[in-house]
Order: structure tokens, then C-alpha cells, then sequence
């Protein structure tokens, strides 16, 4: 007889036991791939949102430059330093959030279910 049948026959309450912690297991690992994924939305939305302001200043000083004539303008590297700011922030966010989209969600859950699969091999080995 398989030692899995026999453990559901002689000792159900360790099967209902080992059900319940990999229910514990998923919550766990749901919630952390959740946190994960909410960060991935944060940053990737705070990353658009600066690259529009880049884009905009940018447009901006590009007309300032555009009507404003040489002799007027008292300090022109302004124009082209005030979009880089907004910029750097939108790239520093989106390759936060590329980093965080590469990070292994239900590791745990899936190492678990290998170790218990490779146990009932073993035990239903001749």
C-alpha cells in the first residue's frame, strides 16, 4: 500500500495539518507578491508622471528659448537643467521598478510543493 494511503487512512489530522500550513504559505506569498506588485504600480506611475513634467519643461524652455532673444537671457544652461531633474527621477523610478517586476514571486510556495513531491517519490519507491 502507498505510505501517502495509508497516512490518509490511519492519520488524517497530519494531512489536514500539512493543507493548512500550505494555505498559510499561499496567504503569505500572496501578500508579498501583492506588496510587490503595488510597489511595481507606485513606481511606474511616479515614473510616467515625471517624465510628462520632463517632457513639459522641456517644451517650455524650448519656447522660452524659441522667443526669447540671446542678449535677454541671463542664465540659458536653466533652460535645458530644470527638465533633467524630473528626468533622472523618472528613470531612476523606472528601473526601480524593472529591478522589482524581475524578483521571484511564490519561490517559497513552488520550492514546498518540489520538496514535497520529491518525499512521496522517495516514500513510494520500491
Amino acid at each position: 500500500m502507498h505510505p501517502l494511503l495509508t497516512l490518509i487512512a490511519l492519520r488524517p489530522q497530519l494531512l489536514l495539518d500539512h493543507a493548512q500550513a500550505y494555505a498559510t504559505l499561499f496567504n503569505e506569498e500572496f501578500s508579498l507578491a501583492f506588496a510587490t506588485w503595488r510597489r511595481w504600480a507606485l513606481l511606474q506611475a511616479v515614473a510616467l508622471c515625471c517624465l510628462g513634467v520632463a517632457v513639459m519643461l522641456a517644451g517650455v524652455a524650448l519656447m522660452l528659448w524659441a522667443v526669447t532673444p540671446p542678449a535677454q537671457i541671463h542664465a540659458p544652461w536653466v533652460l535645458f537643467a530644470m527638465p533633467l531633474l524630473p528626468l533622472a527621477i523618472a528613470l531612476a523610478c523606472a528601473l526601480k521598478a524593472h529591478q522589482q517586476a524581475q524578483a521571484d514571486t511564490f519561490a517559497n510556495l513552488g520550492r514546498q510543493i518540489d520538496a514535497d513531491l520529491a518525499m512521496l517519490r522517495e516514500a513510494g519507491a520500491p
